[in-house]
């Protein structure tokens, strides 16, 4: 089959689209043929070596945690799962990934993937799903789901507690978290603020945000006018950013960050966590229902062949790449 690997920790070009070993399913796990992966920014910096602390790879290691697929081969002990299932799942960040045409993946952190079919309205990329079926168009979009899904999720109710009538912002919500986030929150019965450029805002608001900063022309902290029960915060911040933003919660509130901390201790009895995402089925699989319920919204900003990955990396890094980016095998 053939891969995208890297057989040492460097820059970009160590990503070699090449052939590899088809898997097979050990026991607990599944083969699955790949319809399509997505990347994420956290991709660049394992790859640099950056998190080899947090994220230890054996090399030639194949990257992409995000799977969409079908099954091919059932391992031993797997059980609820056949040949031709069609699946989503985050898999083990340091095991091999789905950049491949077929990956190994534990049983475990499979969910049965959104039902697919025609969108009505939707142009590739546009993410515009108003009118749209309740489904996914392709299999391989469905790739753009499981990390940045669960991240959402995790956020706003295992770590924030974010209950219904409470208020929220949510710093950066025209990236792939963000926008998972604002319709999580605005579903969770919450009143939401979003921060999100021109380009994005249209698309946040039809999420259902009910009102939109725009950071390119104001500060967020000056606009805010109040403070929230929620900061979730999406985006690398300067320590006095984060100090600002930590300054919006409320009195016994809470300040969560996928990315530049918060203070241990920020004072007011206000709570402050930084997200690390793990892979949870359970937790997958409802956000695929609430994506065949047409309650939630998958939004893929562009499709490119896996043998392009080493560009993407490039175009990530160089702050050239906005929404997400499925890759497909060839």
């Amino acid at each position: 089959m053939k891969a995208v690997r890297y057989h040492a920790y460097g820059d970009s070009d160590v990503l070699v689209h090449e052939d590899a070993d088809r898997p097979v399913a050990g026991a607990g796990q599944v083969v699955v043929k790949v319809a399509g992966t997505s990347f994420n920014p956290v991709d660049v910096a394992i790859r640099a070596g950056f998190l080899r602390q947090v994220f230890p790879l054996a090399f030639p290691h194949v990257p992409n945690f995000d799977l969409a697929g079908v099954i091919t081969e059932v391992g031993e002990g797997v059980t609820g799962w056949k040949s031709g299932d069609a699946v989503v799942a985050f898999l083990p960040m340091t095991a091999p990934g789905a950049a491949a045409e077929y990956v190994a993946a534990p049983a475990d952190t499979l969910a049965a993937a959104p039902r697919t079919g025609d969108l009505a309205d939707s142009a590739p990329g546009t993410g515009d799903l108003t009118n749209a079926a309740p489904r996914i168009g392709d299999l391989a979009d469905a790739a753009a789901l499981p990390a940045a899904g669960l991240t959402a999720w995790q956020s706003l109710f295992d770590h924030a507690g974010l209950q219904p009538g409470q208020t929220i912002l949510i710093n950066g919500a025209g990236g792939a978290v963000g926008g998972y986030a604002v319709q999580l929150a605005k579903q969770a019965g919450a009143i939401v603020t979003a921060t999100a450029g021109a380009r994005s805002a249209d698309r946040i608001r039809r999420y259902g945000a009910d009102r939109i900063i725009d950071y390119t022309a104001t500060s967020v902290t000056q606009a805010a006018g109040g403070r929230f029960d929620v900061v979730l915060n999406l985006v690398t911040t300067s320590p006095e950013e984060t100090a600002s933003l930590v300054g919006l919660v409320t009195d016994g509130g809470a300040f969560v960050s996928t990315t530049t901390p918060g203070p241990e201790d920020a004072g007011r009895g206000v709570r402050t966590v930084r997200v690390f995402l793990r892979s949870d089925a359970t937790q997958l699989a409802e956000l695929v229902t609430r994506v065949d319920s047409g309650e939630l919204r998958i939004d893929v900003a562009d499709r490119r062949p896996l043998a392009d990955l080493r560009a993407i990396h490039d175009q990530a890094a160089a702050g050239r790449l906005a929404g997400k980016t499925i890759l497909i095998p060839a």
